[in-house]
Parts: structure tokens; C-alpha cells; sequence
């Protein structure tokens, strides 16, 4: 009898032990999942699908930019200032392609990887308005 009783214990511990890992793996696997993904330079992210159109040059300031721009950050022009003149003397162009490629302190592209080059020039634009 008390081989009979230590059997069904025994049984009735690792199944309830076996059910409560399951949702402990459950657990685990949603708290290690990745937060990102990495995509090569040429492939297309999956959510390149649902592309909603250009973003505004100011969501793209608010977005990429301001963290340097905003606060002046390593020398950054801060928007409409006059700080932009000149930079703007060289030439809408040489500014634009300044902003894609990187100069001094700025990395290409402003740190905003997933611009279009329109977007940055849009972006150039609603900081030298009215400048």
C-alpha cells in the first residue's frame, strides 16, 4: 500500500510540475523576445508593406533631429536660427548632401537610417524656414 501511495504522489507531483513549467516557458519566451530586428543593407524590412508615404519634414525633426538640432548638441543649428546662414550660402544642395552623407559631428543620414533622402531634404527645409 504505501508503494501504491508513494507512486500516485509521485505521479501527481510531476505532472503538477510538469504544467507549471509549461507556463513558466511561456513566461520566459515572452520576456527574452527581441524588441527589434536587424535588416541587411538591400532587403526589405516586412513592414516596408504597410509604407504610410513620406513623412513631413517636421515629424521627421521631431523624430531623428531633435535630439541634436533641439538642443544644440555638438554644435548643431538649432532650427530657424541664424546659425543656418551659412550653411545655406554653400548651397541647398551641398547642405542636403551633407545631411545623407555626414559631416563633422553629424552621422549620415542624422541617425534616421529609415529616411528617404526626400524626407531629409524635407526635414532641412522645416529647420531653415523663415532663416
Amino acid at each position: 500500500m504505501k508503494k501504491l501511495t508513494l507512486a500516485v504522489a509521485l505521479l501527481l507531483t510531476t505532472i503538477g510540475v510538469n504544467a507549471s513549467a509549461d507556463k513558466d516557458t511561456d513566461a520566459i519566451a515572452k520576456r527574452i523576445a527581441p524588441v527589434g530586428q536587424v535588416y541587411l543593407a538591400g532587403a526589405a524590412p516586412a513592414a516596408a508593406a504597410q509604407d504610410s508615404g513620406p513623412r513631413s519634414g517636421e515629424q521627421v525633426y521631431q523624430s531623428a533631429c531633435f535630439a541634436c538640432h533641439g538642443t544644440g548638441a555638438l554644435d548643431a543649428p538649432k532650427p530657424q536660427s541664424a546659425e543656418w546662414k551659412p550653411r545655406l550660402e554653400q548651397g541647398f544642395d551641398v547642405l542636403l548632401r551633407h545631411s545623407i552623407d555626414g559631416i563633422r559631428n553629424m552621422p549620415a543620414m542624422g541617425t534616421c537610417a529609415n529616411c528617404s533622402e526626400d524626407e531629409i531634404a524635407a526635414a532641412i527645409r522645416f529647420m531653415t524656414d523663415g532663416v
